[in-house]
């Protein structure tokens, strides 16, 4: 049977589960595009920042502004921007980022809820609104007689709807959970990147004051101070009638 047959037989309760299985499918796809780019690079980040750290803290700084595209890099670089910190700032600023990434991650899990919830109730619907009016063309007369025999079908197609929703929602579910235990992970990885990070620190608490080369970017040439000119080796003598 055609894909298109069956979604008109639904009923009118497919076109909204057409939009949420499109929303759905829109936000699964972007939230594992965003996963694939940080499960790839992750271990490679961390494992940088904190091997450079234990030597210079500068370099781990560089390191972990130039891995800043990634929210493991965003969270290891939070404490190494300022100048000069304590512990209790180091630790703040570690929280305070892991608590906006975690946030981040998080992103389409309300719609992906929604759609979970929302489509097995319109498919129920659409399975009863068809039940009503394949049961309101029986007439008590007409049963046990041909004139019933669409009736049958009528009920068959009227739960095409619920299958649909249902199908929706378990794949939804599916991703839902998928995408939970991904953050669930992020989380050990975040605490454990910055226990590392803080035990490090209070070994060796960096100071950035007196330099700025781990802030400073790439190929970065400082320009020339204007009104400034080359002084002669040898000043002119003043005048001898003076």
């Amino acid at each position: 049977m055609d894909i298109l047959d069956l979604f008109y037989k639904g009923g009118p309760a497919m076109w909204p589960l057409l939009v949420l299985s499109i929303l759905s499918l829109s936000v699964i796809f972007e939230r594992l595009w965003f996963w694939l780019r940080i499960l790839t690079q992750e271990k490679q980040i961390v494992d940088r920042i904190l091997d450079a750290a234990q030597d210079n803290w500068q370099v781990a700084a560089n390191i972990a502004r130039l891995a800043s595209h990634q929210p493991v890099g965003r969270f290891l670089y939070a404490p190494l921007r300022f100048p000069k910190t304590d512990a209790e700032t180091f630790r703040l600023a570690l929280e305070a980022t892991a608590e906006d990434e975690l946030a981040g991650m998080r992103r389409g899990e309300k719609l992906l809820e929604a759609v979970i919830a929302l489509a097995p109730l319109l498919g129920l619907l659409g399975t009863v609104l068809g039940l009503i009016r394949a049961l309101r063309a029986i007439r008590i007369g007409d049963l046990g007689t041909e004139s019933t025999a669409g009736v049958t079908t009528g009920i068959g197609e009227s739960l095409i709807a619920t299958a649909t929703g249902l199908i929706v929602a378990i794949i939804s579910l599916i991703f839902y959970r998928l995408f939970q235990s991904f953050v669930v992970n992020q989380v050990k990885v975040f605490r454990k990147a910055g226990n590392e990070m803080e035990l490090l620190y209070r070994q060796s608490p960096p100071d950035f004051s007196n330099s700025t080369s781990a802030i400073v970017p790439e190929n970065f040439t400082p320009p020339r101070k204007p009104g400034k000119t080359k002084v002669s080796e040898s000043p002119e003598p003043p005048n001898a009638s003076n």
